[in-house]
Formats: structure tokens, sequence, C-alpha cells
């Protein structure tokens, strides 16, 4: 790190006027930690810079010039790269990107990246061998329970404790002391770890760093093989790309790659998610014909019923999620009638009130939207009652996003008491 930015932070903590003491209570660190941040006995991590920014409101300077400092190559074909990235994500340092600024082009990038890499390193697939490593248990571990955490009380909390599991993954593959297939099990472990940060960091907003923590997770998907996890992150990078004005055609072509390098590999339950990706992103281009296709793909996948070797974290992949992602697709796509029908079909399926508090809170919004385009207020309001419980015990800006933008829509119907009654609550909390 550059003495340059440390001189920078130091004088702007000076100049402040603040004492030690003051200055620590309001930064969140402590006044030792900082005294060695400045003194160059520790790290300048993301974390601290960001503080400096906000305490001396400096316009996110220091955050600016970190992010600048000594960037990673982003190579695909460097030795080490993949550990080079993984450590710089862990220091707070971004890899070199300035080839690919925006954010499509940047996972096409990787997409393309990970597809000729895999294609170097895919192994038959094959059972793990079980070594009882108490540390890559542990992982594993508490990486399921994450996906449950994120489920019932959003990203917050788990982008922070996945982010730690990823560090200590990174640590142990560093430590030299994990060969053959526990090394492999260890990135297979940091493929699932950077997948979590990166979709944490999308449900929060921060797409820019999500797209590196998906850029990581493929690469060490690539790195040991696990050509099914590195199609996984692939399907929640899609998700970011057509979540973006624009951006569908590429999220096809996210799921597209996926499906190619799984085929023959992956079981039914997996081909019905990617198909129910696939018909999401064909929604948001407008191609109503492509999108129902796939969602009969993704059904007729699901009909052949569960396999012993499902991967683990598609738990969540079964008819009624289907059919929430159907209701979805057809409001998009303009017919707020199907979308009821679809949404109403996921409901009697899915326990999404006490398992997945947060993707409900999201179909519930969407649902309340389709009785709003049928002039129905009093179910759109009762919906969208239903949404803000939901999303009540839920951290996730995505899920706050979507119920925000379901007020703005029945803001003109204000004179409407229900609706009054829902919109003044909304201001309230």
């Amino acid at each position: 790190m550059p003495d340059q930015l440390r001189h920078d932070m130091r004088q702007a903590r000076r100049a402040s006027g603040m004492g030690w003491a003051e200055f620590a209570r309001a930064s969140g660190f402590g006044v030792a930690y900082l005294r060695n941040v400045e003194n160059g006995n520790r790290r300048v991590t993301e974390s601290v810079a960001n503080a400096y920014d906000r305490v001396l409101e400096t316009g996110g300077s220091f955050a600016a010039a970190l992010a600048d400092a000594a960037p990673v190559d982003a190579s695909w074909n460097q030795a080490g790269a993949t550990l080079a990235v993984l450590t710089s994500l862990m220091e707070g340092r971004r890899v070199d990107r300035r080839g690919f600024l925006a954010a499509g082009v940047a996972l096409s990038a990787s997409t393309n990246n990970w597809v000729t890499a895999i294609g170097r390193t895919l192994l038959e697939p094959r059972a793990m061998p079980v070594d009882h490593s108490s540390l890559l248990e542990g992982l594993e571990g508490r990486l399921q329970l994450l996906r449950h955490v994120d489920d019932e009380l959003g990203s917050g909390e788990v982008f922070t404790a996945a982010r730690s599991d990823l560090a200590l993954a990174v640590a142990a593959i560093k430590s030299r002391r994990y060969r053959g297939d526990q090394l492999s099990r260890l990135y297979a472990i940091t493929t699932e770890a950077a997948r979590q940060v990166g979709w944490a960091a999308f449900d929060q907003g921060r797409v820019g760093l999500a797209q590196s923590y998906f850029d990581a997770s493929l690469r060490a998907s690539a790195e040991c093989g696990d050509v099914v996890a590195g199609a996984y992150t692939l399907s929640f990078a899609a998700i970011q790309c057509y979540s973006s004005p624009g951006l569908a055609g590429r999220a096809v072509s996210f799921v597209d790659a996926a499906r190619t390098q799984v085929r023959g590999r992956s079981t039914p339950r997996m081909e019905a998610m990617l198909a129910a990706r696939a018909a999401r992103a064909w929604s948001k281009d407008g191609a109503k014909e492509e999108a129902r296709h796939q969602l009969h793909l993704a059904h007729a996948a699901l009909d052949k019923g569960r396999r012993e070797d499902d991967p683990g974290f598609l738990y969540w992949v079964d008819y009624g999620e289907i059919e929430m992602i159907a209701g979805s697709s057809a409001l998009e796509l303009g017919d707020p009638t199907e979308a009821l029908r679809r949404f109403e079909a996921g409901m009697q399926a899915y326990p999404g009130d006490e398992q997945y508090p947060r993707s409900h809170a999201i179909y519930l919004a969407r649902a309340a939207e389709a009785h709003l385009a049928l002039h129905d207020l009093d179910a759109a309001v009762a919906t969208g009652r239903h949404a803000a419980a939901c999303l009540g015990s839920v951290d996730s800006a995505r899920s706050a996003s979507q119920l925000r933008g379901l007020r703005e829509k029945l803001a003109p119907h204000a004179a409407h008491a229900g609706v009054r009654d829902f919109l003044e609550a909304g201001q309230a909390q």
C-alpha cells in the first residue's frame, strides 16, 4: 500500500481537529488499530478507508485511492492468478478491470474466460472423499447455514459472515498444508463462499462489488474443475444482468454457457433452475414464446423427480419457485391475469412466509402490481401489506426496492382510503 495514502489519511484526521478518542468512536475502530494503520503496521482496508471518508467528509476520496492502488492483474492465463485475485479481494483491493468497465461486459468477460478455463481443468464427476478435516467440514456446514440465513433474514449479515468464511478458506489455500483432493475441496468451498458474498453484495445494491466476487467464484470453480458450482454462480450473475436495463440478452448468454458446460454432468433439478433463469431473462427481453418454452422445460425437468446427487444448494428449486418465476415473467410481459394465476399457484406450494420471506416479499410486491394493473386496489393493498410484513424482518435492499416501486405505482391512487393508509404506513417506517 502506497505510503502516500496513509500520509493523506493522517493529515486529514489531524486537520479535522478531532482527538484520537473522538475520531475512533466516530469511525467505529479502536485507537490502537487506527494508529497501526496510519503507521503502516496494519493494512488500509476498504472499511477503514470508508470510515475515514465518512467521518472526515472527504467525498469517498480515500476509498477511491485504495481501489486504484496496486490493482491485481485479472488475466486468467497467468499462473497463480486465481489465488492472487482472491487475496486482493480479502485485502480490500480491486481487480484491474480497466478493460471492461460496464457490469454486463465485465461479467461476459468472466463467463467467456470461465468456459475456456473449465474446459482445461474439467474432471469427470466423482464423489469427493471425506477426510474429516474439521476446518473443511466446518466451512461447508457454515456455508450451508448461510444459504438459509439469506432466505430468512436477507443479505445484510450474510455478506460479512460469508466474506469471513471466504477469507479463512483463502488463508487455508495459502498455507500450502492442503494438497490434492483436499485442495480441490477448498477451492470448491471458495467457489460457494465467493458466490454468496457476490449475491449478498448484489442484494444490497453494490453491483460493482458483486461482479468482482462472481468473477472470483468462477475462477475458483475452474481451479478445481467444479463445473456445476461454476454454472450455479453464472445463474446468479445472470440475475444481476437481467436486472439491469438492456442486459437481458447477456443474461441469456450466461445461462446458455452454463447449460452447455453442465450438459451430461448435472441433474434434472439443475436443468430446471437454469431453464427458469432463462425464462426470466427472456421475459425481460419481451420474448413471450421463448419464456413460455423455457418454463415448460423447467416443469418437465422437475417432473423427473429428485435425485440423490442433486447439489445441496438447489434445495429451493421446486414447483412453487418455478410458478413464482412464471408469475414474474408474465407480469413483465404485460399479462397480469396470467401473473396472478401463477403467483397464486406458487403460493399454494411455496412456504414463503416461513422459509423464504426475502424472496416472498419480492413476489408478493409483484403480485400486488398485477392486482393494480387489473384495477383491484383492495387486493393490491392487501397483498402489499403482506409483502411489507415479510420484509419487516429482512435486510435486503433489493426486496425493499421492489416494495418501494409498488408504493410509487400506488401513489396516484391515494384518494382510495386503503391505498392512503398503506402509503402513510410506508412513510412512517
